[in-house]
């Protein structure tokens, strides 16, 4: 069953050892910020530091494990349209569209999101880790190591499908910052699949 994201928020739910995540962008253009945590001891998170250094590049995609903290695979990508997303800017935050956008009353965005989403399974606010930013476009000048965030190179119904390598629980989110979706909010959808599903 596909679950659907409404744009501007987020949602909690916990993952099987085994299972496949299907993130899909249903109209093109939208980001995803995913967090993960062991569902044995949530002290245990997926680390993006950990992850880049294992795969020795910044951008991720199939055949490439994402890991935990304590370097213990957390998915394997299996399959990925878009092959290009981000693994080292954190969430956007209320402060960050302050301080980046000059709002005077920012939404709670991606931070406050997964916060709201992972609060029911005791996972408190300063826990929430850089996030895999699912089709997120960010660009870095090799010499100056500036950056700067382009549209999504997703296109209506592209996705990325990542297998659980633990018992998880995993929040998503469909992102709040307009620079990161091309100044337009939409949804996202995600589905879990079963291993014989994937197989067809």
């Amino acid at each position: 069953m596909t679950v659907r994201i409404p744009p501007r928020s987020g949602k909690g739910f916990t993952l099987k050892k085994g299972e496949i995540l299907k993130v899909t962008d249903p109209q093109g253009e939208q980001v995803s910020d995913m967090v993960a945590f062991s569902a044995a001891d949530t002290k245990e998170y997926l680390s993006s530091g950990r992850s880049i250094d294992y795969a020795s590049r910044m951008f991720l995609t199939t055949g490439d494990i994402l890991y935990s903290n304590r370097s213990n695979p957390m998915f394997e990508i299996i399959a990925d349209d878009v092959k290009r997303h981000d693994f080292t800017l954190t969430p956007c935050s209320r402060e960050m569209f302050r301080k980046l956008y000059d709002e005077t009353d920012p939404p709670p965005g991606c931070q406050g999101n997964l916060e709201m989403a992972l609060e029911p399974y005791g996972i408190e606010s300063d826990r929430v880790p850089i996030a895999f930013n699912i089709f997120m476009h960010v660009a870095v000048d090799s010499e100056t190591g500036e950056i700067e965030v382009r549209p999504p190179l997703s296109k209506a119904g592209d996705s990325i499908q990542l297998r659980a390598e633990m018992d998880m629980i995993v929040a998503l989110t469909a992102c709040s910052a307009g620079q990161s979706n091309n100044h337009t909010y939409k949804p996202i959808d995600f589905e879990l699949l079963s291993k014989e599903r994937e197989d067809g």
